[in-house]
């Protein structure tokens, strides 16, 4: 051993031994943010372990803190009157999916469909059938953005967010218009739901273990030397062939065409009549989405602006998601216009929060933790969002609201898609102190929005990338 490795090892040892000095006089080094004896003997003092706290102690470690916190002085403040309510049909249930934004976007058509036709108040278009078509081209859409940013590197951003969600069962309107307008639709009859479209985890855990492989290959052909847009496009259909043959083993194979009964809201036969599934929908739910928009309430980014979200559709040929960025003053009157027009509403929020799941009641008053813990959680909505604490996670469909006697809204109601039993009778209720902190998006006609909203359409939107967390499909 020379002398230099010698003299390193001796000073060494002398700043060790001057670090456990330090230490051992209560004083944490200066380049250690660890937390030091004389720290816990503070951090320790905030629980006294008196005889109320012993109490407590010994409550909370065995319960569900939601239980206890739960405002029982609130219990009373749940009304299910409502000024203005659009009368809605039989509730759905996604099961074990992640398809609430399908069956919200589908149950605003379906509402409108049974009102128009004098539909039975159970008829369904099928979510199976859609939702075959969506896996199908979220799978393209991943292999053909895998092909175009074949010369970045795996580790790039884009890249790397391709790989990590080559396909879900999560998504957004956007994905509901393109797809109803390419595939058109069948009733829930004629392709019904399987395990799988109930249950999607298995079958999303294998297309994406399929896919990730597929995307592997197709990066690596595409640097080959003389590889062209045609071979590459060629051996992406193969693949696709691969993944249509999962879909068919577990969803079932997508009619052509099927002949279908009408009947009335009586249960009387109308008409049979056979279809294909673009004339069914050009007869019983044919839309011109281009006359709805989707307004958001995100106070973290500047109001009266438009953005436009990367990747984000299912289609690889239809829209981005794109959307007007509104204070919620400016939200709520369009939805108390389309709501006294008898128009649902997709609309979309972090459902989870302050959640009575008893009674489907949503309320900032429903549970008293800052009581229950002896502290308070008092950041407002722009700092959840910024901090990862709030988004979207879920949509429904807003179908009431109760005003006051100066038009002024009271609380809201939403259709849910976790089947009739759960909540109030399938629905959710929340009060308005609730809809302004935790409503994030809602899709509303153009007839109901002001001339100088819409105006701001002719901006050029501002691009945001896939993996903002705010833009995480909704489940």
């Amino acid at each position: 051993m020379n002398r230099i490795s010698i003299f390193t090892m001796t000073l060494a040892g002398l700043l060790l031994c001057g670090a456990a000095q330090a230490q051992k006089k209560g004083a944490a080094p200066a380049d250690n943010g660890g937390i030091s004896t004389e720290m816990m003997n503070q951090i320790k003092k905030s629980y006294g372990g008196s005889a109320s706290d012993r109490a407590m102690r010994n409550i909370m470690v065995s319960q569900n803190p939601a239980k206890l916190a739960l405002n029982h002085e609130n219990a009373t403040s749940f009304d299910s009157h409502f000024s203005n309510r659009v009368v809605s049909s039989a509730v759905t249930d996604q099961k074990s999916s992640g398809r609430c934004w399908m069956f919200t976007g589908m149950n605003v058509m379906r509402n409108k469909a049974i009102r128009e036709h004098n539909l039975p108040a159970n008829f369904q278009f099928s979510q199976a059938y859609t939702f075959f078509y969506d896996q199908l081209e979220k799978s393209n859409l991943f292999l053909q953005a895998v092909i175009d940013t074949y010369k970045k590197p795996m580790d790039d951003q884009e890249v790397e967010w391709l790989f990590k969600n080559p396909i879900g069962d999560g998504g957004q309107f956007t994905g509901v218009a393109n797809l109803v307008e390419k595939y058109g639709l069948v009733p829930s009859d004629v392709m019904p739901e399987t395990y799988n479209t109930n249950n999607t985890s298995s079958i999303s855990n294998l297309l994406s273990l399929k896919l990730r492989e597929d995307g592997l290959v197709l990066r690596e052909m595409a640097g080959q030397k003389g590889m062209t847009p045609a071979k590459l496009a060629a051996k992406k259909t193969e693949m696709l062939g691969t993944i249509y043959r999962m879909l068919v083993l577990t969803f079932g194979e997508p009619p052509a065409e099927f002949t279908w009964t009408e009947r009335n809201a009586k249960g009387e036969v109308v008409s049979t009549e056979k279809y294909t599934p673009k004339s069914f929908y050009e007869k019983y739910a044919k839309t011109d989405f281009s006359k709805y928009y989707m307004v958001m309430n995100d106070p973290t980014r500047d109001y009266y602006k438009v953005y436009e979200i990367q990747y984000d559709r299912h289609v690889y040929d239809g829209q981005n998601w794109k959307y007007i960025n509104l204070p919620m003053s400016e939200i709520a009157p369009m939805c108390i216009a389309s709501i006294k027009d008898s128009t649902m509403m997709y609309f979309s929020c972090d459902v989870g929060k302050f959640l009575d799941r008893d009674k489907g009641y949503m309320d900032i008053n429903n549970y008293d933790y800052a009581s229950l813990m002896g502290t308070s959680f008092n950041m407002d909505k722009k700092q959840r969002v910024s901090t990862f604490a709030s988004g979207s996670s879920h949509a429904m469909t807003l179908c009431a609201v109760d005003l006051d006697k100066d038009g002024k809204p009271l609380k809201w109601m939403v259709e849910n898609s976790w089947g009739p039993t759960y909540g109030y009778q399938g629905f959710l209720i929340m009060t308005n102190e609730w809809f302004n902190e935790y409503m994030f998006r809602v899709v509303l006609h153009e007839k109901y929005i002001p001339a100088n909203i819409r105006a701001l359409l002719n901006q050029t939107p501002i691009q945001l990338p896939a993996w903002d967390p705010m833009f995480s499909p909704e489940e």
